[in-house]
């Protein structure tokens, strides 16, 4: 039996398929994953993610401690409320964690990290922080669910009360609130607009239970995999793990260069690796041929094995099969990939694939 999250026996009351994930008991999905999928995209689906894990961060210097920490720059971070996507790297480069760190006060930061990554991110931020004299604090007293759709706003209004939906409703996309016991912030895994909550434990039936009575529908792992694939979102130990760098996953944009001398944790090895012009692209297939893309297959390159999918499946909104590749950075505008010793054509494209329920890709099936 794994860990489970306080939403745990209403899942089983829902008819949920439990499947373990990253050590967790969480549902795939409530029936039909195709159903849960086109849900979100077009009108509003509720995720339990209280699988993540959520720590607040304090200290006087914190903001130093976590310039040096992370490959983006929190110093960006200047209004109170304001959200950041970054990665956590080694000092080879390589991707710890990806994550989003919330500036809540000049003196305290919110950071949610992976499930699956809970322990290693735990002992690799402890044992970095002690110069810092930077307290950590794990609220596994808070539950965490995920709204999203283009629905998924007004129907969470109509849950949280009046108080909170004033502060929901003035959000702007990547920014947070505290409203009372509840946390909003206007992110999301998806694609689609929404927000993510983190609310009590004994409290988050109450909320969830709420959603479903305003019409948003439960929602498991295997639409979010797709609805994230589709969006262009990295998952962590599928897409980038230690030994991948962002550099080499798509991930570029989220490490700040400048300025030249916040010396982050892994900025020698990533200034090295992109120098490098055989490092690897990160891409994104559409398969023309009738078939699957699934992760770790071949991708072949002028009848050579030259790369391979990370991440792949089948788009129900593109009606299409998709996935993310590493491939050469010559790579061309197609490619083939090896399915069952069968070479199918791909077009490359780049990420995402769909964005607010309509394809992203200048392409005529």
């Amino acid at each position: 039996m794994g860990k489970r999250t306080p939403l745990y026996q209403t899942h089983v009351e829902l008819g949920a398929k439990i499947v373990d994930f990253s050590g967790w008991d969480m549902p795939l999905n409530y029936g039909s994953q195709l159903d849960e999928h086109h849900q979100v995209r077009r009108d509003a689906g509720v995720f339990d993610v209280s699988h993540m894990t959520v720590v607040d961060m304090r200290g006087k210097r914190i903001r130093e401690f976590l310039c040096y920490l992370f490959a983006n720059d929190v110093n960006r971070l200047q209004n109170k409320g304001k959200a950041l996507y970054t990665c956590m790297l080694n000092e080879r480069g390589g991707v710890i964690d990806d994550l989003i760190v919330y500036y809540l006060d000049d003196e305290f930061f919110r950071v949610v990290f992976n499930a699956g990554t809970r322990d290693k991110v735990l002992a690799w931020v402890t044992g970095h922080c002690g110069p810092y004299d930077v307290t950590m604090t794990q609220r596994d007293d808070l539950a965490m669910i995920a709204v999203q759709g283009p629905h998924a706003r007004d129907k969470t209004h109509g849950v949280i009360g009046a108080q909170a939906a004033k502060a929901a409703m003035a959000l702007t996309p990547f920014n947070a609130v505290q409203t009372g016991d509840l946390f909003i912030a206007r992110t999301g895994y998806t694609g689609e607009d929404g927000y993510e909550l983190m609310v009590p434990v004994t409290q988050v039936n109450k909320v969830w239970g709420g959603l479903l009575e305003n019409g948003v529908k439960p929602i498991g792992l295997a639409a979010r995999d797709t609805l994230r694939l589709e969006a262009g979102m990295n998952l962590y130990g599928v897409d980038m793990d230690e030994s991948t760098s962002p550099l080499e996953s798509g991930l570029g944009w989220t490490i700040a260069w400048e300025p030249e001398q916040r010396n982050f944790i892994g900025r020698a090895a990533l200034e090295t690796q992109r120098r490098d012009e055989n490092r690897q692209k990160f891409v994104g297939l559409v398969l023309e041929d009738r078939g699957v893309l699934r992760n770790h297959m071949t991708v072949v390159i002028d009848g050579r094995p030259a790369g391979e999918i990370t991440s792949g499946g089948f788009s129900p909104t593109l009606g299409r099969a998709i996935a993310f590749a590493r491939v050469p950075r010559n790579v061309g505008a197609t490619c083939q990939v090896d399915i069952r010793g069968k070479l199918l054509n791909a077009i490359v494209v780049k990420p995402p694939f769909v964005r607010n329920g309509k394809s992203c890709l200048d392409i005529t099936f």
